[in-house]
């Protein structure tokens, strides 16, 4: 699923581009999609249980096939309407599918190292999927010349591959139903003050990462004026290394204090998106920009897993749907000022983008005193009670 995904998005801003819409329609368009699809999350959180998400993981990836079949054969037919709406279905698909597929695999296993193992994997298969867009573009094989349409057939290849495997995983273990839990999940987050402020982060941090880094693929084209497959080898080669700082991160660089991890994740983003801003200077830009890109995938399991799993099991799709319909609303805004920002000159993206860190950064070191606060408080309470236990076994004996 992610090669497929990863080989279309990469190029799907290019293929509009290609096919006559300007980046001020790409980024609306990009941003209506995204609010779609939140309207389409916060549908399943209401019809579908964990027992029924095997069927309808299937049935999204039909119909995201069908869905890509018709763009394939809209290229250049200068039908906007219709490319218009299949965009924005495919934008609500892909989404639909990522936010179902860790509740699934929690009916199985539930753990941090599960949940940054299961987004390092999307991590690594989407940039392979780049890296196959990006040897092929432009060249010519069997004596097909590859456009971003081939790219999207390719793709569709791929898709094809991930529906019969998804058509033949048995999800034999039953779990409660999640029904109960349906109108209650805004009120279960808001009596946990850590849920709470973890989703108000999630909500800033989507702003700010789509702001900066929304159009990124246009921002290589036309303001460093890469040609299609040097910005595409750049993402994968960035791409590659930031899967592997993942793994190491997750495997042996997570450091015992959370507050540098933070500070490594964010803080150095921020003073180079501040660089950035002030100096409007390409090579510096550049910098932020692959900073950035690298440490994307590294500890998941400090910034997101325990969160995550901090969920009770009959909460845990409709909070994933929850999650995911905050992050997508942040998406679109960002993706929104993206846009707005591209026009107005490339140093703005990263300005707006430092701006919504601040309030990031410091919901993040907020999160962690709040959650080491919350353990030390359990460790005292059940260090009373032992003590407890032990003075009234001590006065029975006397």
């Amino acid at each position: 699923m992610s090669l497929s995904i990863g080989l279309w998005e990469n190029f799907r801003q290019l293929w509009l581009e290609d096919n006559g819409f300007s980046v001020r329609q790409i980024s609306n368009i990009t941003s209506i999609g995204t609010f779609v699809s939140v309207l389409g999350i916060l549908l399943v959180s209401q019809k579908v249980t964990l027992n029924k998400l095997k069927g309808f993981i299937s049935f999204t990836i039909v119909i995201k096939f069908l869905n890509l079949v018709l763009l394939y054969y809209l290229n250049h037919t200068l039908k906007k309407f219709s490319i218009n709406l299949l965009i924005v279905i495919d934008l609500t698909t892909s989404y639909l599918i990522t936010t179902s597929i860790y509740p699934l695999i929690t009916i199985f296993v539930k753990n941090n190292t599960i949940y940054s193992k299961r987004k390092l994997t999307e991590y690594l298969f989407r940039d392979v999927g780049i890296l196959v867009g990006g040897f092929l573009i432009g060249k010519s094989v069997v004596g097909v010349f590859v456009t971003y349409n081939v790219c999207l057939y390719i793709s569709i290849v791929f898709l094809v591959g991930a529906m019969l495997i998804m058509f033949n995983i048995k999800s034999c273990k039953k779990v409660q139903s999640n029904s109960a839990s349906k109108a209650s999940i805004v009120k279960y987050v808001m009596k946990n003050n850590i849920l709470k402020t973890y989703c108000i982060y999630t909500f800033i941090g989507s702003i700010a990462m789509a702001t900066g880094l929304g159009l990124k693929m246009l921002v290589l084209t036309n303001y460093f004026s890469f040609s299609e497959a040097v910005a595409t080898n750049y993402l994968v080669i960035v791409g590659l290394v930031c899967d592997l700082i993942g793994i190491l991160a997750l495997k042996y660089l997570t450091p015992k204090n959370d507050y540098i991890t933070i500070t490594i994740k964010f803080c150095i983003r921020f003073l180079l998106y501040i660089l950035a801003f002030f100096t409007d200077n390409l090579f510096v830009t550049i910098i932020a920009i692959t900073w950035s890109l690298l440490i994307g995938a590294a500890y998941e399991n400090i910034c997101d897993g325990y969160y995550i799993n901090s969920v009770e099991i009959n909460y845990q799709l409709t909070f994933t749907n929850f999650r995911y319909i905050i992050r997508y609303i942040g998406e679109a805004i960002g993706m929104f000022f993206c846009g707005l920002m591209y026009e107005k000159g490339l140093k703005y993206m990263f300005g707006l983008s430092a701006f919504f860190m601040i309030f990031q950064i410091t919901l993040a070191y907020r999160l962690i005193y709040m959650r080491k606060h919350k353990i030390g408080d359990i460790v005292k309470k059940e260090q009373k009670n032992v003590l407890k236990e032990y003075n009234q076994r001590k006065n029975r004996f006397c």
